[in-house]
């Protein structure tokens, strides 16, 4: 069963960071974490713990718009390589974290949540932030293609 709202989790009261796209179930926002320009989190609307809690269309739809969410990272990013990460720990509501990674971004080869590596060079970043403002603009129309497309929004 899946329950609408947790008035203490915080991707429940708040979008979880700067809305890119939005429909009846999902969205996908950009995080604000400034070593990591592109940083993007695919949220699942409704409060479900864990991914199996969802129907078996609704699980498909969630990894169709995954998957669009990282390959448009990807082709407008250029990075080393992705990580993608559905954790929870702390915010125990489904939602999948997509990061571009790069051999100098300020963690690598770590997590972005492990130890600091190094700093990442400035130009290096103020090169990916401006590359990350384009991500709206790719994103959007494919992601609403995608939810008149081949798997339907599940209701």
């Amino acid at each position: 069963m899946i329950a609408r709202l947790h008035r203490t989790c915080e991707l429940c009261t708040g979008d979880g960071g700067t809305v890119l796209w939005r429909d009846g179930q999902l969205r996908v926002v950009a995080v604000d974490e400034p070593d990591y320009p592109g940083f993007l989190r695919v949220i699942w609307n409704e409060h479900v713990r864990e991914w199996t809690d969802l129907p078996a269309p609704a699980r498909a739809r969630l990894l169709q718009v995954l998957a669009l969410v990282e390959k448009g990272v990807r082709e407008v990013m250029l990075p080393h390589k992705m990580n993608l990460a559905s954790l929870g720990n702390l915010t125990p509501h489904l939602h999948w974290h997509v990061i571009p990674r790069y051999a100098d971004d300020a963690h690598y080869p770590q997590p972005i949540w492990g130890t600091r590596q190094r700093e990442a060079p400035a130009a290096a970043l103020a090169q990916r932030r401006a590359a990350a403002a384009g991500l709206p603009e790719l994103l959007g129309p494919a992601l609403d293609v995608a939810a008149r497309g081949a798997v339907p929004p599940c209701d």
